[in-house]
């Protein structure tokens, strides 16, 4: 039976969280439907083919662009039930999580969060998930038949495994009563937003004030990344509060971050561990954000910055 996978969408877009889950559920090899509610585009829908769906389901629905947890868990169990899909896979974001712990709750089904590898099936069913904020790793068996996972950002490889899917009109029956309902919502604007970046370029306290952001911003533009900073940066207005990355601000995992004059907080570094590669710019050597780094580069920003810039600019 195959793989159910909630794919989560913005604007008509699938978002690419969403993508890796498609990815991951068809590595474990038992095939993939995806369900997909609201106003999505066509081509997107088919796109999920090509990276591993075999068929995805579309509740068109418009009212699932505000609809609230009551209503979308009570789709997803729903489509398990109908698919007789005994795994649900979505991504950790701000809707999946929540979204898995109710659909475990409702489906009777074992959950994991936060799991970053394909499970080890060689005696019972075993998954790696992250815990203390990327500091550990734990193996967690689930050993019910039904099964909801939630995979952490960049814990699948998205390929090109296919071609386009079929999409099939879902009935995702009469609405649910919802005790809460959404009336509007608001999105963080700018070119590229921090949950989906491949690239973040962050600064701290060590910028010296707003009026320096300028040069984050160009190298920013040049990497098409998008910016972050500290939470000293936004608590003093310097930045907007939606561009806090740390344990009390947005937690992003991308395959690039770039912390210039972070000093590397305990609280900053929770928010960023899951990055694939840390690059670290800052003029004092005993800064704590070296150890976690990757790479790191001692010296003035303000000289470092617009060198780099110009060098990628070159390399282009």
């Amino acid at each position: 039976m195959a793989t159910l996978v909630f794919v989560e969408s913005a604007d008509g877009k699938i978002k690419k969280n969403s993508i890796e889950a498609v990815a991951y559920a068809h590595a474990m090899g038992q095939g993939v439907t995806a369900l997909a509610l609201g106003t999505v585009e066509q081509a997107e829908l088919e796109a999920l083919g090509v990276y591993g769906a075999q068929k995805v389901l579309h509740s068109a629905d418009s009212s699932f662009d505000k609809a609230g947890l009551e209503a979308i868990t009570a789709v997803v169990a729903k489509a398990m039930q109908d698919e007789s899909s005994d795994i649900l896979v979505l991504a950790n974001s701000s809707l999946g999580t929540p979204l898995a712990g109710r659909v475990a709750a409702r489906t009777g089904a074992a959950l994991a969060s936060n799991v970053v590898s394909l499970p080890d099936t060689s005696s019972g069913f075993v998954v790696r998930k992250s815990i203390y904020t990327g500091k550990a790793f734990a193996f967690v068996e689930l050993k019910k038949t039904k099964k909801v996972i939630g995979i952490r950002k960049n814990a699948a490889e998205i390929k090109e495994v296919g071609s386009k899917a079929s999409v099939t009109a879902y009935q995702a029956g009469a609405p649910v009563a919802e005790a809460v309902k959404v009336l509007s919502s608001e999105k963080a604007t700018g070119e590229v937003l921090l949950p989906e970046a491949n690239i973040v370029v962050s600064g701290g306290r060590g910028m010296k004030g707003p009026e320096h952001w300028g040069v984050l911003e160009e190298l920013a533009a040049t990497l098409h990344a998008a910016t972050g900073c500290s939470k000293p940066v936004s608590d003093m207005g310097w930045r907007p509060h939606h561009e806090h990355v740390g344990q009390t601000g947005v937690k992003v995992a991308p395959q690039l971050y770039i912390a210039v004059g972070i000093s590397g907080a305990i609280q900053h570094l929770a928010g960023v561990n899951s990055s694939k590669c840390i690059v670290v710019i800052n003029k004092d050597a005993e800064a704590p954000f070296f150890k976690a780094a990757d790479y790191g580069i001692v010296g003035d920003a303000f000289e470092i910055i617009p060198k780099l810039t110009e060098a990628i600019k070159a390399a282009k």
